[in-house]
């Protein structure tokens, strides 16, 4: 008798295609997790690169060029080993080549390859100016410094404009291990993309055997009806057993079933791939948009036009350190530590405050240089020297201060000329500090008045008020250090015709001061500019009986050394202004924007 195939058990074929499915999705998950753990690892590639930088010479400066630094894109991380102290600064590189022309440096630029190449530089011929000090630190120049034992490392983002000064003490050889490290920028965005596929398929195919594996569990039993028993009863073990004394065993504990082996291993593939799926964001792929840069008012900077002689950063340390040493000056009335950080009419006042302060221990200093909020900075854009800067400095009860610093060479610090209380609603139209202003000539005839011929003008309408020929020029309703002028001469007159009306006389004149004037150019073409103004207050005796006699007036009688006089004295103020000046042809006037008035001197009218 011919028997025929067992058939398979009714969704058989379903069991066997999830187990099949099952299979592909764990290799596929094993493949796309390895994939990207290779990624992560073995394929991935270097996150820096470093440029070792050799120095031959034992020269006391190394200058590392920008092209250099900015050889290859992102931070630059420079790294300077040596013995003893160790200095960097970085700054323009023409103004850090200017300041080593004197000396003997290396300088490290790129060769051929655009690879580093260092040479030695030979000092160049004297020039104007003190020649570098042995320690470059402290340097106005530098937009930033460093300085370490041993070992230096720091982070810096400059441009190829800029460049790295790296030395030791300024006498002794520079540090020779030097190295720049960028970041490649590499990164590996389809890693975590894989690494989650992957553990997505190994979860589908956890799913997929699982149910392959239940529904095989539930399949199994008897596909057809058993033989028929005997009539024999069945045998009571228990019974027989309890009889005999024999203790029964316990029932077994399961046994672990083979199913459950691979759920060990797929759970320890799972969780290396979630934690590596938790690397950096350079493992996932870059799906921000790009940011679209929003319109902007555009600066036109003019052809051949210098950069600009400081950042807001170094003007503000500048000015820092301006204010610290003349503080320390005026607590020692010394105007020789004045004359390192002013100049000009700036110095001169405190000269005079210092002799009133020796000699009259109540007189009050002057105000201090401001190192408060920098609100506007114009700096002169210029390539070479002498250079300026002109700073808006706010003080913490909100006063505001006006301010000319001038560099006279690379190797001269930054002094203050003229310091000036900007009047409250003073408006300037000044271009962007990143791209600097020009200077105007003291001649310039594109300035409704040469900068030249705007103190004695203004000097004239000061004697004259409206009666001088100038004043139709100047803005009348914004000038209120005029006023103030003229109601402090009729006060003067007042009181000395109290008592010497009838033997004497005060007259007031005015006149150009000493200084030049330091002007610069705004964005309507017209021009900010600082001067001095001298005025002169003299009382004299009209009866050869008379004699002037000071009186209160402790302030000439210190500054003369006298008390009385036969022949008079002359008192002299001097006056630090900043006037806009329009450009030539425009309607604008010349609107007064700061002033400051201070004595200068007093002494005793020579006889004629």
């Amino acid at each position: 008798m011919i028997g025929r195939a067992p058939r398979m058990p009714a969704g058989g074929g379903r069991q066997f295609v999830r187990f099949v499915w099952a299979i592909i999705a764990f290799v596929l998950a094993t493949l796309m997790i390895g994939a990207g753990v290779a990624q992560r690892t073995i394929l991935e590639a270097p996150a820096t690169e470093t440029a070792t930088l050799t120095t031959d010479a034992d020269a006391p400066y190394v200058l590392i060029d920008g092209a250099v630094l900015a050889s290859h894109p992102g931070a630059q991380t420079l790294r300077i080993a040596g013995d003893g102290p160790v200095f960097a600064a970085y700054g323009r590189t023409q103004d850090i080549a200017a300041w080593l022309a004197p000396t003997e440096y290396v300088h490290v630029t790129l060769g051929a390859e655009d690879l580093p190449v260092s040479e030695t530089v030979a000092a160049s011929a004297p020039v104007e100016g003190d020649a570098p000090t042995a320690a470059p630190a402290g340097s106005d120049l530098w937009l930033d410094e460093f300085e370490q034992d041993g070992s230096l490392a720091t982070t810096l983002r400059l441009p190829a404009d800029m460049s790295v000064l790296v030395a030791s003490d300024g006498t002794a050889a520079a540090p020779s291990e030097l190295s720049v490290t960028w970041p490649t920028g590499a990164t590996t965005p389809w890693a975590g993309p894989l690494l989650a596929g992957g553990i997505l398929m190994a979860v589908v195919g956890l799913v997929l055997y699982i149910l392959a594996l239940r529904h095989v569990r539930r399949s199994r039993g008897p596909r057809r009806k058993g033989l028929p028993t005997t009539a024999t009863q069945p045998i009571d073990l228990s019974v027989e057993q309890a009889e005999k004394g024999v203790i029964t065993a316990a029932p077994a504990r399961k046994r672990l079933g083979r199913g459950r082996r691979p759920f060990v291993a797929l759970s320890a593939l799972l969780v290396g791939g979630i934690a590596l799926t938790g690397c950096s964001p350079d493992a996932w792929p870059d799906l921000q948009p790009e940011a679209t840069p929003s319109p902007s008012a555009s600066v036109i900077v003019p052809e051949g036009q210098g950069a600009p002689a400081v950042t807001k950063t170094q003007a503000e340390r500048i000015l820092g350190r301006i204010s610290e040493q003349v503080a320390a000056a005026d607590e020692a009335k010394d105007p020789k530590a004045a004359a390192l950080r002013l100049t000009g009419p700036a110095l001169t006042e405190r000269k005079t405050n210092y002799r009133l302060r020796t000699e009259l221990p109540d007189a009050d200093p002057l105000p201090a240089i401001p190192a408060g909020t920098m609100t506007a900075l114009l700096p002169q854009a210029k390539n070479d020297w002498p250079r300026m800067f002109m700073a808006v400095v706010e003080d913490a009860d909100g006063v505001a201060t006006v301010m000319t610093a001038t560099q006279s060479d690379p190797w001269a610090e930054y002094k203050v000329a003229y310091i000036s209380s900007l009047r409250a609603d003073a408006t300037m139209n000044l271009a962007a500090e990143y791209v600097g202003a020009v200077a105007v000539e003291p001649n310039s005839p594109f300035l409704l008045m040469p900068p030249e011929n705007l103190a004695a003008a203004y000097a004239d309408v000061l004697d004259k008020g409206d009666k001088s020929e100038f004043a139709a020029l100047f803005d009348e309703k914004t000038d209120t250090f005029r006023s103030l002028v003229a109601e402090n001469r009729a006060a003067v007159l007042k009181k000395f015709n109290e008592t010497g009306e009838e033997t004497g006389r005060v007259s007031f004149q005015a006149e150009p001061g000493d200084s030049e004037p330091l002007s610069l150019v705004t964005l309507d073409s017209g021009a900010i500019v600082a001067v001095t103004v001298t005025e002169n207050e003299t009382a004299v005796p009209t009866d050869s009986d008379a004699v002037i006699k000071l009186g209160e007036n402790v302030v000439v009688k210190a500054l003369s050394g006298v008390s009385q006089s036969s022949t008079g004295f002359q008192t002299r103020y001097t006056d630090q202004l900043y006037f806009f000046v329009p450009a030539q042809g425009s309607n604008d006037k010349i609107q007064l924007l700061a002033s400051r008035s201070n004595v200068l001197d007093a002494k005793v009218v020579k006889k004629e």
